[in-house]
């Protein structure tokens, strides 16, 4: 595996390979699991390269302490990399993605303001630059993104639409644990007790999907969600809604399209979910 920390010499690289190569491109912030290795599966069996980033964004982390705390393990994603088959690793420090403190904002609409956009004022615009500036570094055919982070894939997309962005998108099925918690580099963070209590998001998911198809309102699905959660000691809901997974807008009444999203703390740490309602 090629290992590049700094841009140019791995556009120079990658420069040489494009002519006979299609390039995948998997980026992520570390602290590496199963479901990255997935996401690497998902580009091998469609490109011949591999790109991985690794690169903790500042600028999309609206709290300190969560910046401050995210966990980073550079030599376990380096051994999980080799492992997956990755072609190529990009691990740039901070000044040489921010060469200078970034002032630009991106503005989505709707799609930034609602659901995480709402609790993490200023985060999609972060996302939306670093990843503007791997698309044009990297020039991928195809980029893959994880489905766990499902308002995240809709901003991209839009931010591709928009913006022309030569490459394709490819949304990857969320990556559970044996038990259904969502994989997360978050958690790490949990310990014993309060990774045993962070199910009831992925259980709260399940049994709303029920009650929905049962006929159960809306309004009664998110109180009787919201009760489940208050149940376990620790756990705090932060949201649950059901929206249309074409422009995320609230739902009343269940659709081929609507998609479940939950997201709340256990303990000190925030996870996040979602589930179709619909195969």
């Amino acid at each position: 595996m090629e290992v590049f920390n700094e841009i140019e010499p791995l556009k120079a690289f990658l420069k040489d390979k494009r002519t006979t190569c299609s390039i995948g491109l998997v980026p992520t912030m570390g602290a590496l699991h199963a479901g990255h290795s997935s996401l690497i599966q998902f580009s091998k069996q469609e490109n011949q390269l591999t790109v991985t980033s690794i690169f903790v964004n500042p600028v999309q982390f609206n709290n300190p302490k969560d910046l401050e705390k995210y966990p980073r393990m550079l030599e376990h994603d380096i051994n999980m990399l080799c492992k997956a088959g990755c072609d190529v690793l990009f691990v740039p420090d901070t000044q040489e993605m921010y060469k200078q403190p970034s002032t630009i904002q991106f503005d989505f609409g709707h799609l930034d303001k609602i659901l995480e956009g709402k609790f993490r004022p200023g985060h999609f615009s972060g996302v939306a630059i670093i990843v503007s500036k791997f698309f044009h570094i990297v020039q991928p055919n195809i980029a893959y993104f994880g489905q766990k982070d499902f308002q995240q894939f809709k901003v991209i997309e839009k931010l591709v639409n928009e913006l022309q962005f030569d490459l394709l998108l490819r949304p990857v099925p969320i990556f559970r644990e044996a038990d259904g918690l969502a994989m997360s580099s978050r958690n790490l963070r949990l310990n014993e007790t309060e990774r045993k209590k962070a199910i009831v998001f992925y259980e709260s998911l399940l049994f709303a999907k029920q009650m929905l198809l049962q006929g159960k309102m809306i309004s009664q699905v998110k109180e009787l969600v919201k009760q489940k959660c208050e149940l376990v000691e620790g756990v705090r809901l932060e949201y649950f809604e059901m929206v249309s997974s074409e422009n995320l807008l609230a739902q009343d009444i269940v659709t081929e399209k609507s998609i479940l999203l939950i997201a709340g703390f256990v303990g000190e740490v925030r996870l996040i979910d979602n589930l179709m309602m619909t195969p």
